[in-house]
């Protein structure tokens, strides 16, 4: 199937970017970090992983909307 091979070379190539710059990384990442961190200072652990869960459910329903 054509379509798995094309998300194996997106997944080495975003792997390859996170070796190679991980600064870039931190710099992608560093807002949900701030934001997970932010709801866990003003409302708690259990939000905080509630807001986790609710932005993994966003990726991966908006991960499959995309294709």
């Amino acid at each position: 199937m054509p379509g798995k091979d094309i998300d194996r070379i997106r997944a080495r190539s975003a792997w390859a970017t996170v070796k190679e710059s991980p600064v870039i990384t931190a710099i992608a990442v560093a807002p949900f970090v701030l934001a997970l961190g932010v709801v866990w200072w003003l409302f708690g652990g259990f939000a905080a992983f509630v807001l986790l869960v609710v932005l993994g459910a966003v990726v991966v329903v908006g991960g499959k909307l995309l294709r």
